[in-house]
């Protein structure tokens, strides 16, 4: 064992009603009992996510969809949620889960106002559009936590330019809207934007399921993906690790702290400005996740 402390950014994404209501109180638990302080983004409005099974009509998406035996993973509620009955509000009725969040000392942030809507629509949005819905996230968490939030992370890296820009007006600290391997301040028509914390390392979906990845040896596969000298950020989902896979988590967590990993929030990562290169966005694939999403492409000087 390295004699060496490894931090790792632990980024916690909540996408829908369930993942709230059953997932984050787990996570909680597993974390205080770690003494782990992570960085949460949270959906705040209608939880439509069942509305993506029409993407089960994509081959690419229905094999990731029984790679991953996405039933028994999410449950058939988050699988169905919006679909056969109107999609209900998060923050409205789970406002106080969020509250708790925050009081247990992790960070709270804004991942979407409507998941589904942003994932399927965002790359088509208008400025006023991508402005609007994220308007309505911010101040539905700033409603619930009783102050600005000052972090977001687009649901599903889906990020553009324009997202970009659109953000620059809530005054976030920073943003972790794609994936990537350096922090960088992202910089678009000469406008510097608030600096991103790229997530580095591939999520449970993205994983499970290939190249012969099961949960016997999927903790060790990230495990041995964090390295010394580089940014490492992981990305866990309450629907996942806070529910149904909480278990291998919490070994997970126990075989890290063997192996000197220290789970931060996401800002501990952040040097100074100073510091902090800039650099540019792209859209592109990843393997494992269907469709595009929003990955880090040039960084050059520093600011």
């Amino acid at each position: 064992m390295s004699d060496k402390t490894i931090k790792v950014g632990l980024r916690v994404d909540v996408d829908t009603f369930r993942g709230t209501r059953l997932g984050v109180p787990r996570l909680l638990d597993i974390f205080a009992r770690h003494q782990i302080a992570a960085s949460f983004f949270f959906s705040l409005g209608p939880d439509n996510m069942g509305r993506h099974l029409w993407r089960l009509l994509k081959p690419a998406f229905l094999i990731k969809m029984l790679r991953s035996n996405a039933a028994s993973l999410y449950g058939w509620d988050i699988l169905l949620a919006g679909t056969f009955w109107p999609g209900r509000n998060i923050g409205r009725h789970l406002g106080s889960i969020i509250q708790a969040t925050e009081s247990a000392g992790h960070e709270v942030g804004l991942h979407a106002w409507d998941h589904h809507k942003w994932q399927k629509y965002v790359e088509h949005m208008s400025g006023p559009q991508c402005r609007r819905e994220i308007a309505k996230g911010f101040a539905a968490l700033q409603s619930t936590i009783g102050h600005r939030p000052a972090c977001s992370a687009a649901a599903g890296w889906k990020c553009t330019e324009q997202v970009l820009l659109e953000k620059e007006s809530f005054g976030f600290r920073y943003n972790s809207d794609c994936r990537g391997t350096s922090i960088f301040r992202p910089v678009i028509n000469q406008q510097h934007c608030a600096p991103q914390i790229p997530v580095t390392l591939p999520t449970y979906d993205e994983l499970i399921g290939q190249n012969g990845v099961s949960n016997e040896n999927y903790n060790e596969t990230i495990l041995s993906m964090i390295k010394p000298n580089q940014l490492n950020v992981l990305t866990i989902h309450a629907e996942v690790e806070g529910i149904i896979c909480a278990e291998l988590f919490d070994d997970f967590l126990t075989q890290a702290r063997q192996r000197n990993i220290e789970f931060v929030c996401l800002h501990e990562l952040l040097p100074p400005d100073e510091e902090i290169a800039e650099g540019t966005i792209r859209l592109g694939n990843l393997p494992g996740r269907q469709g595009s999403m929003c990955l880090q492409d040039t960084v050059s000087s520093l600011c």
